[in-house]
């Protein structure tokens, strides 16, 4: 089943990382906003050969576009756009409408394409992504996220962390203050707050609670 379709004036007018004017929620709500769809043919274009590589037996027909709006820490309404498996679709998109209608800020949310499919560059720019055909970060098997059944929310400022050979590795790198969860930043994900409240009850689990290495930003299937 499909929720809550696009209208042609949200889709038309406003693209991914647009911010939308409190002006034009007030007149027209935020439902068109919110979508998810089969993967548009050009969306699928420039997925092709970047974050999707047909790995893992995953087709087409397995993923699905989302659409939706997010606030940033300025409380601005902003597009977001996400692949994602099509078993967690409408998952994702009443975890996200309720994080948007409660102002939980999410400062960006766009493809991985707009990175080249570089994930470290993704993290690097706090950008909140779901769909990438890659290993894990520690090598060897395919990530959840080449499946379209993970999501990282705010990586930057929570971050992947694991000790190898009495080295700290931490992706991204620019993010080891971060390692410090009691500092203080909007973005971080606490145990017990909106953001993992909901992915837990939608049946995510949560990398910050892995025993051994931490994942603050990672939510899986």
């Amino acid at each position: 089943m499909l929720l809550w379709l696009p209208s042609a004036r949200a889709q038309g007018w406003f693209r991914p990382g647009d911010a939308v004017p409190e002006s034009y929620l007030k007149v027209f709500g935020s439902k068109a906003f919110f979508s998810v769809v089969a993967i548009p043919d050009r969306i699928q274009e420039r997925m092709d050969g970047c974050s999707y590589k047909a790995l893992g037996g995953i087709r087409w027909d397995d993923l699905r576009y989302l659409r939706v709006l997010h606030r940033d820490n300025d409380g601005n309404a902003i597009v977001g756009e996400m692949v994602c498996h099509k078993s967690v679709a409408n998952n994702l998109l009443l975890v996200f409408k309720e994080l948007y209608e409660n102002h939980y800020p999410i400062e960006r949310m766009l493809l991985v394409e707009h990175y080249g499919g570089d994930d470290e560059a993704s993290m690097r720019d706090n950008n909140t992504s779901c769909f990438n055909q890659r290993q894990i970060t520690s090598g060897g098997m395919l990530s959840r996220h080449s499946y379209g059944l993970a999501v990282d929310i705010n990586p930057r400022y929570n971050p992947y962390f694991r000790m190898k050979n009495g080295k700290a590795i931490v992706k991204p790198e620019e993010s080891i203050d971060y390692l410090d969860r009691s500092a203080v930043s909007p973005y971080m994900i606490r145990k017990g707050d909106l953001c993992h409240r909901l992915f837990k009850q939608h049946g995510f689990r949560w990398g910050g609670d892995w025993i051994g290495r931490k994942d603050y930003q990672h939510f899986q299937k």
